[in-house]
């Protein structure tokens, strides 16, 4: 689960230089993200990527405190792109973020690093309810926090708030996350993001 703190980095990832690593020789750094140009070519010179003799790097390794988000990228990502979802997810506040780590735990809008940066500035297409973690708490929620159906008090321990619960998650196409539910609550998805240029 989240815990990100100001000065904690939202993502960092080793940075290798391929040419030594053909070679045999493991030469890399872990750079944070957000980053800036200078960072990164101190970085590209302490790991001897000089465009010169080493022009090429490749990422072994990626570590986030949000959960699955490193699970979706890949040895070969684009460092400006990476700094700019970096960027856009330490606008989000806490809420967000716990959003963002939900839809991202379902997989949708997961199929590249475009796609969750794109998914970064959608999550008004998603409800999610922390701490709702089953059929039946999903049930009580609706009937008697939203009130979804009106029930006389003289019935309200006879409800099956589980049916009730899973009829709604098939309903909405909702899912359960270590944070609690979430679903797509139909809201046109706009792409904002398509690639490299809109940096």
């Amino acid at each position: 689960m989240i815990g990100l703190e100001q000065e904690q980095p939202i993502l960092e990832a080793y940075v290798t230089n391929l040419g030594k690593y053909n070679e045999g020789e493991l030469v890399g750094e872990y750079l944070k993200f957000p980053t800036t140009i200078e960072e990164v070519q101190a970085l590209f010179k302490r790991i001897g990527v000089d465009g010169v003799r080493y022009e090429e790097f490749f990422l072994t390794d990626f570590e986030s405190d949000i959960d699955d988000l490193t699970d979706y990228m890949g040895e070969y990502e684009n460092i400006d792109e990476l700094n700019h979802l970096a960027c856009l997810l330490s606008e989000l506040d806490q809420g967000e973020l716990e959003k963002f780590e939900a839809v991202l735990h379902t997989g949708a809008h997961t199929s590249s690093v475009a796609d969750i940066i794109n998914l970064t500035q959608n999550l008004d297409c998603f409800e999610f309810y922390p701490d709702i973690e089953n059929e039946e708490a999903l049930g009580r929620m609706y009937l008697q926090e939203f009130g979804a159906i009106q029930i006389p008090e003289h019935l309200v321990d006879y409800i099956d708030y589980e049916a009730y619960g899973r009829d709604t998650r098939i309903n909405e196409n909702g899912n359960f996350c270590p944070g609690g539910y979430v679903f797509n609550n139909r809201s046109p998805f706009v792409e904002h993001y398509s690639g490299l240029e809109d940096i």
